[in-house]
């Protein structure tokens, strides 16, 4: 009877360690190196669809700082309705500190060159202008802060209306799309050639 106890001592005691250790890792990467997101809405269709899950590479901007063409989260800036519950976007980058960045007759110019965006969005979408980039007003990003814009153009509300975010504001980037099942894959960086 005494070594049934000890037996299941020893099996309680480990089951709690195993547990500890188990917890302990998942808190570590959760805190530092990937995060679980989730897309809700349609601001980023057709590249993201709502109800898609991401996680999100929270270790590459400690080595690296966004580039232009990738996919990020951040918190909403405090202007934002959500942004009182802490919530947060997945948008791309389009223009980096220093960049200059223009809207003019539905296209996005950055340092005085049209951006070629059509790896990721449809023809006939046109960017139209909002109350931080006006039509055919040039803006300066200032240093530190990023200009993310939905792909979903016409109906995302984006940098264009709140401006640029700044970096500490980004959790990280987009890095593995793993459900639905049927979309699992490394999120894509997009190049841009500037004509």
């Amino acid at each position: 009877m005494i070594s049934l106890l000890k037996k299941l001592g020893q099996f309680i005691l480990d089951t709690i360690q195993a547990i500890v250790l188990a917890l302990s890792i998942f808190i570590i990467v959760y805190l530092f190196l990937f995060q679980p997101h989730q897309v809700k809405g349609n601001s980023m269709f057709p590249n993201f669809h709502n109800g898609e899950f991401l996680l999100t590479n929270k270790i590459s901007y400690r080595f690296g700082l966004p580039e232009r063409g990738d996919v990020i989260v951040f918190k909403a800036p405090k202007s934002e309705p959500c942004a009182e519950i802490e919530c947060e976007y997945i948008k791309r980058v389009i223009a980096l500190p220093g960049d200059k960045v223009m809207v003019s007759n539905g296209v996005i110019y950055v340092n005085e060159q049209k951006l070629d965006e059509s790896a990721y969005l449809p023809k006939d979408y046109l960017t139209n202008y909002g109350s931080f980039l006006l039509e055919g007003v040039e803006r300066i990003i200032p240093q530190g802060y990023y200009l993310p814009l939905g792909d979903n153009r016409p109906y995302s509300r984006d940098g264009r209306e709140f401006g640029p975010v700044p970096m500490e504001s980004i959790v990280g980037k987009a890095w593995l799309r793993y459900w639905p099942i049927n979309s699992f894959g490394l999120v894509k960086h997009e190049s841009y050639k500037q004509s």
